[in-house]
Order: C-alpha cells, then sequence, then structure tokens
C-alpha cells in the first residue's frame, strides 16, 4: 500500500527525526513497510531534516536561453546594437507559433552578432599571423564540466578554461564554472534546450572550426562528459575531417556525480552486476522515448536514464511490460549537485505521478533499480531506523545514528 507523499524537508511536529545520516544503508527486508515516496532537496542531504517548509524551484545554476546572465556574457556581441530582450520560455502547449516566433527571434539575434564574431576572428588572425598563407595553430579542447558543482570539476579541466581566448558553452555548463573564465576570453553561448536550440549543431561545428583556424584556443565547455549523449564524437569527427587538433578533456557524468551525492552504488556485489545508460530524448523531439529493448529491464542492472523527464510517463510501464517489478526503486533528480538540487524517490510504478506532483524541471536524471534501495536517503531507510529499539547497537553509535 502506498503512502501519501513526504516531503523530507518539512517533517510534522509529531515526525521522527534523523541526527547524523552515515555510510550507506544495508539490504534489508522489508516486505510489511509501505512502499515508499519521498521528495527531498539538497539540503536536507547534510542536516537530516531541513527547517524549511519550502517546496518552490530556486533559480536555475545554468544558462537558461532566455536568462540575464546569457546576455550579460554575450554582450561582447552586440557593440554597436542594442541586445535583444531575453524571449520567454516556449510554452510547450502552444499550436507552433511560439516555436516559430523563437526561431525568428534566434535568426535576428545570430545577425546582430555577426560583426564582432568576425571583428573577433580578425583580431585572432592577426595575432596568430595565420590567414591567408598561413597555417592554422589553433586547437580545440572538449572539457567536460561535470553535473553542476564546480568543485567536480579536474584540474586540467580547469586549466583548459582559465587559458581559453573562446568559450563555447552548453546550457547546462553552471555559473558557478563560468566565473573560472579570463576576464579577457570571449564567451559564446551555444546552448539548447526543448523547442529552442541557439545553434544547430552544424553551426556550432562551423564556429569551433573558423576560431581554430584563426589561432585561437577554442575550449568547448559541455555538461558532464563531453561523449555522453554531448555529441562530441560528432563535433570531434567534424574537426578532424578540417585537419583540426582536437583534445578532449573528460568530465565526471552525471550518472556518476549524482549517484555519489545520494549515496547510490551504481553496482553492487550480489545486487547489480552492469550498469545501462539510456537517453531518454525521442530521435524527432516527441513524447515517445527511443526504442526500449527488453534488455534494458534487466532487474540485475541499474539503468540510468537522461534527459528523460518528458518521455518518463512512456519509459516507466514499458519498462514494467518489459520485465521490470512495478515495485523496483527509483529516484528522479533535478539539478543534481548544484544547491537547487531536489529528489524524488519512489518505486517505479509510483514514479511519473510523484516527479509531476514535486513538479521536478529540465534537467533531470532517473537512476532505477536495485541499488537506489541502498541510499541512506531512500525512505525505507528511515522508516527502519525509527523502529529500531532506543538502546542504539554500537554500530549506529559509531557513525552518530540516533533517534530521537
Amino acid at each position: 500500500m502506498a503512502v501519501p507523499a513526504a516531503l523530507i524537508s518539512s517533517p510534522s511536529p509529531s515526525s521522527t527525526s534523523l541526527i547524523g545520516l552515515c555510510g550507506f544503508a544495508s539490504a534489508r527486508s522489508s516486505s510489511a513497510l509501505p512502499r515508499p515516496i519521498v521528495a527531498l532537496s539538497r539540503s536536507s542531504f547534510s542536516s537530516g531534516f531541513a527547517n524549511s517548509g519550502s517546496f518552490a524551484v530556486s533559480s536555475s545554476p545554468f544558462t537558461e536561453s532566455n536568462s540575464f546572465e546569457r546576455y550579460q556574457r554575450d554582450s561582447w556581441l552586440y557593440k554597436g546594437a542594442t541586445p535583444p530582450l531575453p524571449a520567454p520560455p516556449l510554452d510547450p502547449r502552444s499550436s507552433g507559433n511560439n516555436e516559430d516566433s523563437a526561431a525568428d527571434g534566434k535568426e535576428d539575434d545570430i545577425a546582430q552578432q555577426l560583426p564582432e564574431l568576425k571583428r573577433l576572428l580578425e583580431l585572432l588572425r592577426e595575432k596568430s599571423g595565420s590567414g591567408a598563407g598561413g597555417s592554422p595553430v589553433g586547437t580545440v579542447s572538449l572539457v567536460g564540466t561535470g553535473p553542476g558543482d564546480p568543485e567536480l570539476l579536474t584540474l586540467k579541466a580547469v586549466r583548459a578554461i582559465e587559458g581559453a581566448d573562446l568559450i563555447l558553452y552548453d546550457r547546462l555548463v553552471s555559473h558557478d564554472v563560468l566565473q573560472l573564465v579570463r576576464p579577457d576570453a570571449r564567451l559564446l553561448y551555444v546552448g539548447k534546450t526543448a523547442g529552442y536550440h541557439s545553434r544547430t549543431q552544424e553551426e556550432i561545428h562551423q564556429l569551433l572550426l573558423n576560431f581554430a583556424e584563426a589561432g585561437a584556443n577554442v575550449v568547448r565547455l559541455k555538461g558532464g562528459d563531453p561523449l555522453i549523449f554531448g555529441r562530441g564524437g560528432e563535433e570531434i569527427d567534424f574537426l578532424q575531417q578540417q585537419g583540426i587538433r582536437v583534445k578532449v578533456i573528460p568530465g565526471i557524468t552525471s550518472a556518476s556525480g549524482i549517484a555519489a551525492e545520494l549515496g547510490i552504488p551504481l553496482t553492487h556485489r550480489g545486487i547489480a552486476n552492469s550498469i545501462r545508460f539510456l537517453t531518454g530524448h525521442s530521435r524527432n523531439g516527441g513524447t515517445d522515448p527511443l526504442f526500449v529493448a527488453e534488455s534494458a529491464a534487466d532487474p540485475e542492472s541499474t539503468l540510468v536514464v537522461y534527459m528523460g523527464l518528458s518521455t518518463l510517463p512512456f519509459l516507466a510501464p514499458r519498462l514494467i511490460s518489459h520485465g521490470l517489478l512495478p515495485e523496483t526503486p527509483a529516484a528522479a533528480v533535478e539539478r543534481g549537485t548544484t544547491p537547487q538540487q531536489r529528489v524524488v524517490f519512489a518505486e517505479l510504478a509510483d514514479l511519473v505521478n510523484e516527479v509531476q506532483v514535486a513538479g521536478l524541471v529540465s534537467p533531470a536524471l532517473i537512476i532505477i533499480g536495485k541499488v537506489v534501495a541502498l541510499s541512506p536517503f531512500w525512505p525505507k531507510f528511515f522508516e527502519e531506523v525509527a523502529v529500531k529499539s532506543e538502546a542504539p547497537s554500537p554500530a549506529e553509535q559509531n557513525c552518530g545514528l540516533r533517534v530521537q
């Protein structure tokens, strides 16, 4: 029997509170317990329960297409012109006029940027001595920035960012990471969201090529790892065919970073012997996810779905029909590893409804598999601790876990 959704950030006065979470929860038999559904914010992770009862969505830690931060960073592109006002976000319920308007705005935006882009190209060519008769000396580095927390950057990524002349960055590169860019370096937003691409992939290819040929040290910043659902392979292939040297600096992919944040071991002896990464996007932008083979519903494996929020209502029942048990533990994580992180834990059969009730938004990662129940934040862990005897065991005393 399912229990009503409970927010860990707003416990009732009579609810049991936990202090001093430590380690991973061990696998336990809990057939007599109610089915768990719980949502929590990142602040709950350090304090057990947060004091605030608010569940409002905080401002995004990433660069949204219509954000002030985007136009502030790109202001160098509009010298002598008036920067466009941020466009309102697309309404997915619209009939299509909204998309047409966004496309028109994008064309106007790019047209205003062209003079400064050309001027920058000329300056870089003069500085490097490339151009007519000159040989290209620039390089392109594809740099993964991890899931959002700047402390998860590699040292090599930091050095590449600090040494860049021009940075083309995606939507899922956090504001904190962009603070590392040199004051004299140029930033250009090339982010994509559902229904709005500030640049097509072909336009991004051409920008990388043109500036590398002009002798610039170009960094292509991508959230997570550039070669996991980041289209990094396409950019490498294009640039290498044009004779441009490409470096790849890996980042912590969202699956690893977010799982670690939640204390979920993606593999665990006797529980999960493999991991599968799946894109939740439809190839044609529809609501139906990409083909989900029966092998994706392996109960001995962990399934991690990237960008799967919009297609989750179709994905979850398909996984169950292919053989996953409805009570399979699952978690949906919004804006993982950032201060705005929010998490919904639920059994697979309940996940779609609870994600909708909590109002999770993109970007979100979904983890499905028995290992989710090993997280110290899995709600059954709380319930089992609450029914323990008041005399804590030596192990509990050692890690500071006690019931008040």
